[in-house]
């Protein structure tokens, strides 16, 4: 709202320094400010009610060191988020623009789904809260939803550049040496021609370019619903869902500023999308919100962001990776969610498979999630913790190498 209201000004009056809103970098510096102080301001706030009102976590027992002590913290701190996020967007992003749209929607849904959960687990002291295939029934709507949006909407299209020189594609602009191209492409890491038309996945049974959303709206659906339940497995201790994803962020702030930059993306060689810099701001809006959210979720946590913060998370990593055509990096960039969800998979798939084969269900680590595994063995949480934040800024650090290494 302020973007209009400035853009208004400086047209009408010339108002000095109402410019400055026209700058994506400029909105975006304010955004992760405002949306960190207004996190931690409004966090604390709403940890006192929570307290007043005795509203926390019902833990079940897992026999872990520490458990019992974090009976009754709060919950439901992904509102934190969700507002710390949303309200500088409002304030700051141009609204009109559809990724931020489908950004606000992403968060309104999922973390509607989220709350929900949560709203079942504390107030009817129901600790399996909403049923599982309701959550995934959820996701699988935001999937196809998006999918939808991001193949049929005539805003949301790809440039691919034609084989010139860099200083060309540069000073001619899109007349000769680059051409709008359906929203079916995405970007395959570490290839030279490292653009992949999902249609190829379909061409051999002769169906039609058009009906390429056969395939790439289930593939949509599959992500979101991974990463969503990924960094909802990934919460399991202080700090850890937390501080990963604000390292993911991070990376996805800085692969969306060049990829909507016509400069920084011929320079790179890497797909230019129109209009996708706006999303620059959200992504610096969610990430001071994650910090802000931090500074109450760091060992020993005074709230936690239950299912109405992981589930939200994950769910908006998803989006902006696919609307960034960043996806076929998530196994990287997300390598905490990925391996905290492989060990899941892991674990019961040979607890079922041993128990078939022996009448014994053999386990492969102590319990999964991963993170449990090593507190099992002893390490203390603040250590698992800091050394799954290393593990995920070295995996940050590969995953923007990327951008020049093919």
């Amino acid at each position: 709202m302020l973007y209009y209201l400035f853009e208004f000004l400086e047209k009408q009056y010339n108002l000095t320094g109402a410019s400055l809103f026209q700058y994506i970098s400029f909105r975006a510096s304010i955004a992760v400010i405002f949306s960190t102080s207004f996190s931690m301001l409004f966090g604390k706030r709403f940890i006192k009610f929570l307290r007043k009102k005795q509203i926390g976590e019902n833990i079940r027992d897992l026999g872990l060191k520490g458990q019992i002590e974090k009976q009754g913290t709060p919950s439901m701190g992904g509102l934190i988020i969700i507002f710390g996020t949303l309200i500088p967007v409002f304030l700051l992003a141009k609204l009109h623009n559809i990724y931020i749209v489908l950004l606000i929607l992403t968060v309104l849904w999922i973390g509607f789904i989220g709350w929900l959960d949560d709203y079942i687990k504390i107030f009817k002291k129901n600790k399996k809260g909403l049923k599982g295939k309701f959550k995934v029934f959820g996701q699988i709507l935001l999937g196809a939803f998006v999918g939808t949006v991001l193949f049929f909407h005539p805003e949301v299209t790809l440039r691919t550049k034609a084989k010139s020189s860099i200083n060309k594609i540069v000073t001619s602009g899109t007349s000769t040496v680059e051409k709008n191209v359906k929203a079916s492409l995405t970007t395959i890491p570490l290839f030279k021609n490292n653009q992949f038309d999902y249609y190829n996945l379909i061409k051999w049974s002769g169906i039609n370019r058009k009906y390429t959303w056969i395939i790439f709206i289930p593939i949509v659906i599959f992500i979101i619903t991974a990463v969503s339940n990924g960094a909802n497995l990934t919460d399991g201790i202080d700090g850890l869902a937390a501080g990963s994803s604000a390292i993911i962020v991070f990376v996805l702030a800085i692969f969306s500023f060049v990829s909507g930059n016509i400069n920084f993306a011929s320079y790179l060689n890497i797909m230019y999308i129109p209009n996708i810099g706006e999303i620059v701001v959200f992504i610096s809006a969610f990430l001071g919100a994650l910090i802000g959210f931090l500074w109450f979720n760091t060992y020993p946590a005074e709230i936690f962001m239950g299912d109405t913060g992981s589930l939200t998370i994950g769910a908006v990593i998803s989006v902006i990776s696919i609307i960034i055509r960043k996806e076929l990096l998530i196994p990287i960039l997300c390598g905490v969610f990925f391996i905290e969800t492989l060990s899941v998979i892991f674990q019961v798939s040979y607890f079922k498979y041993s128990r078939s084969k022996t009448g014994v269900g053999r386990r492969i680590f102590k319990m999964a999630p991963l993170h449990h595994h090593y507190q099992k063995l002893g390490f203390h949480e603040s250590k698992i913790v800091a050394r799954f934040w290393i593990i995920g800024i070295v995996l940050a650090v590969i995953t923007i190498v990327t951008l020049k290494i093919r």
